[in-house]
């Protein structure tokens, strides 16, 4: 009993041993049995790793200039797909470095990380390194949603560990490369390295290399552009992961902590190249081919826009509605402060111009605080800066007067336009030396538009196109989207289409007073000529040359409205005009691009072609989608065509585009101007380009006196056209088969006689030349005729 009594404890805890294994077997069937159980419940529904195999990411659409450069992106992410062997091996080893230094190793999951990674960031009492693998970050990027739960993370391993086991490495890391988000709408390495540097990621080095790769835990806390104190802690971090790993070396660490980080400013190519163009382009590819291709299929768009005849437009544009604008009156300050207001407006000054330092050229908000009739100056403050104006250059800020020409208004003392405390628009002209005063000139915004179009002859390809004077603060399109009345711009199609019912060049008409009275509307219609005045017996290239009114209409009733308006729509006009003698004048609305087209049909000896904006559209396997091919129809006969030209080339010689003649070089061009000076236009071309310039108001407001197309519109034309055709060859208008050229009187169109004063070689279709002779002065004609002679 004793015996059995001794043994009693130590099979007591023999049979405690057995039950706690038999316990902890059946525990651990029992766990493996959940863990398998919530494995494949958790399986369940799971997405198909197979879609990674055909990795079609969002892309970049990017629109390109005639030259192949970069003038726009379409994107819902910035993404541009790079394979790994373009990407250098040190930014692949710096993300591992930073982000799964194990990689390599685990099997997508990675227990040791995640423990070293808790105790990472206890030790440094944040988050500075994450437990997740890049596998399971590519998971979470391409199948799973962001939401934190716990069954998102089993999710999460299950799928990664998939993964690892269907791709390789290398796989995987380009998959992860090219889809992480790095920050300011970036995503990839190839996108960043773009957005940060300007470069390609295969130019990067070392130090930017660490940069990005600091980025995938906190985009917007380590961004180099909001926070480079950040970055470049986080970028030391990355390099001593690396040499932790071995990748690299301490005097590379050295090296690349000491490189001067220059990061780029993030470029906007959409509104910093040519922003009306591509918007153009945008809304064509959009609707054609829906928002989903051209936000997220990575397309090449190829167009025809050249970018330095683009910004020529743009400078000439600005200029000569800063002209326009100086010509009509200043309208005044934009505040008057009172005295105790002026300090702190400078102190807000001071901290924007901190921001943005003052430049010469550029224009910035000051506010007067001295006025000196005497010495004919004011001074302006402009934060801690200060500039001086003279009175030559506040001579043109008269009180706008629509009725007034600025010669007849001249400012003569500064006190009549500014008071101590106006905040004024200033343009600052030229640097201080050693704390002098800035040269200012007064200024402000144009109050007008402009809208300029360029087409190259003989291809249709559109090279310029502006429809504002700046698109951030109007995206509305004046080139294609406005309709507005051409005047006298419109009057070469009506002259062609004469020239085809019979007219010629040297056709008489008689420019009289004319009436015509509407008793259905109780009107009664006298047009006038331009001058108010009327010139008897005209041939038809003096009436286009000096934009005859009366002239103009006599065609029109002869030829009829209705065939004009077919003429017209076989030029292109597609806009609704009006079925009365008034389109004559041009009184119905046209677009810009309408009117450039058909001139152009001129400039192309009779062929209309299409204006081609995109020359070719590839998709993201470079498969091409569409490709310029652009109708051509002959419209007119060439010899038509080659004679508005020359009556044209007579508007530049001796009319109202006489301006042009600065050019240099044959030129064929109309000016327009409608009713009460509300529209300028200036239609030309040369052999090489056929340009349109319009300016005038978004609402029905008068341009002001003397407004002109001639003088208003031309100037903006004679610019663009100088800066394009520079060093380029002077070319003439060929004249084709089935043109003649024959002398006549200048005055009569006739054949001329020795009594004649003026003789001229004017252009003829063949068999239209003139076989009659001019009358001799005093001729006796008919039998009154005689008995009225003083003979």
């Amino acid at each position: 009993m004793k015996n059995r009594a001794r043994r009693k404890p130590g099979a007591t805890i023999g049979r405690l041993i057995k039950w706690s294994l038999a316990l902890a077997f059946v525990l651990m069937l029992m766990g493996t049995a959940a863990m398998v159980g919530v494995y494949y419940y958790m399986s369940d529904g799971l997405p198909k790793i197979s879609s990674l195999t055909d990795y079609r990411p969002p892309i970049i659409t990017t629109v390109y200039s005639d030259d192949n450069r970069k003038i726009a992106e379409f994107y819902k992410e910035r993404r541009i797909v790079v394979p790994l062997s373009k990407i250098p091996i040190q930014l692949q080893q710096a993300f591992i470095a930073a982000e799964d230094s194990r990689f390599y190793k685990h099997q997508g999951i990675d227990f040791f990380s995640i423990v070293r990674a808790f105790i990472k960031n206890l030790e440094a009492g944040a988050i500075v390194q994450g437990g997740s693998t890049i596998t399971q970050q590519v998971t979470k990027s391409f199948l799973l949603t962001p939401e934190r739960s716990y069954e998102r993370k089993i999710k999460e391993a299950i799928l990664a560990y998939r993964i690892d086991k269907t791709f390789t490495k290398e796989e995987i890391l380009y998959l992860y490369l090219n889809q992480i988000y790095l920050g300011h709408g970036a995503y990839g390495v190839e996108a960043a390295a773009e957005n940060y540097f300007g470069k390609s990621v295969s130019e990067l080095n070392l130090a930017e290399c660490a940069i990005l790769a600091g980025l995938p835990q906190a985009p917007s806390r380590y961004s180099p552009f909001r926070h480079p104190e950040r970055a470049k802690q986080r970028q030391i971090y990355v390099l001593n992961r690396m040499l932790e790993e071995g990748f690299i070396d301490n005097t590379q660490v050295t090296e690349a902590i000491d490189v001067k980080m220059d990061i780029k400013p993030r470029r906007n190519w959409y509104i910093e190249e040519v922003p009306i163009y591509t918007e153009h382009v945008r809304r064509y590819v959009e609707k054609k081919y829906g928002a989903d291709a051209l936000y997220t299929q990575g397309l090449k768009i190829y167009t025809a826009v050249n970018i330095e005849m683009q910004k020529a437009a743009r400078r000439e544009i600005e200029k000569g509605l800063r002209d326009l604008d100086r010509r009509q009156g200043y309208r005044g300050p934009e505040s008057r402060l009172a005295v105790e207001a002026i300090e702190p407006f400078c102190e807000e000054q001071k901290a924007l111009i901190k921001k943005s330092p003052l430049v010469e050229g550029n224009s910035v908000k000051g506010v007067v605080i001295d006025v000196d009739d005497s010495g004919g100056r004011a001074t302006v403050r402009m934060g801690d800066a200060r500039g001086m104006i003279p009175i030559d250059d506040i001579r043109w800020a008269r009180k706008p007067n629509p009725k007034l020409a600025a010669y007849q208004d001249r400012v003569k003392k500064v006190s009549r336009v500014l008071a101590t405390g106006d905040v004024i628009l200033v343009r600052l002209n030229k640097k201080p030396n050693n704390g002098d005063l800035w040269d200012l000139s007064l200024d402000q915004v144009p109050d007008a538009q402009s809208a300029l179009l360029c087409i190259e002859a003989e291809t249709g390809l559109v090279k310029v196109m502006v429809g504002g004077r700046d698109f951030t603060e109007s995206q509305f399109n004046r080139a294609v989207q406005s309709h507005r009345q051409p005047g006298s711009a419109f009057k070469p199609i009506l002259y062609a289409a004469a020239l085809d019912k019979g007219y010629t060049a040297a056709t008489e008409i008689i420019d009289a007073p004319i009436v015509f009275d509407d008793e259905e509307r109780d009107l009664t219609w006298k047009p006038k000529n331009y001058g108010k005045k009327f010139y008897g017996p005209t041939l038809l290239r003096e009436a286009l040359t000096k934009s005859r009114n009366v002239v103009s209409i006599k065609i029109l009733q002869d030829i009829g409205v209705d065939y004009c308006i077919d003429y017209a729509r076989k030029l292109g006009i597609t806009s609704p005009l009006a079925r009365d003698l008034s389109i004559a004048l041009g009184s119905s609305g046209v677009t810009l691009l309408e009117l450039v087209n058909a001139y152009a049909v001129f400039a192309n000896q009779g062929y209309l072609i299409e204006p081609a904006f995109i020359t070719k559209i590839e998709d993201r396997w470079g498969n091409v989608l569409e490709e310029m091919n652009p109708s051509r129809e002959r419209v007119i006969e060439k010899s038509t065509a080659y004679i508005i030209t020359s009556l044209m080339e007579s508007v530049v010689k001796e009319g109202t585009g006489k301006r042009v003649r600065a050019l240099n070089r044959p030129v064929a061009g109309k000016t327009g101007t409608t009713n009460d000076l509300q529209d300028a236009w200036f239609m030309g071309y040369t052999p090489q380009y056929i340009t349109g310039v319009w300016v005038g108001h978004d609402i029905n407001k008068t341009l002001g006196k003397g407004e002109t197309g001639s003088r208003t519109a031309s100037p903006i034309w004679l610019g663009f056209m100088q800066a394009v055709l520079k060093d380029k060859p002077v070319r003439v208008f060929p004249v084709p088969e089935g043109v003649v050229f024959a002398k006549i009187d200048a005055r009569t169109g006739l054949l001329p006689i020795p009594e004649s004063r003026d003789t001229i070689f004017e252009c003829f279709k063949e068999g239209t030349e003139p076989t009659e002779y001019t009358k001799r002065p005093n001729s006796i004609v008919d039998a009154e005729s005689f008995f009225k002679s003083d003979m």
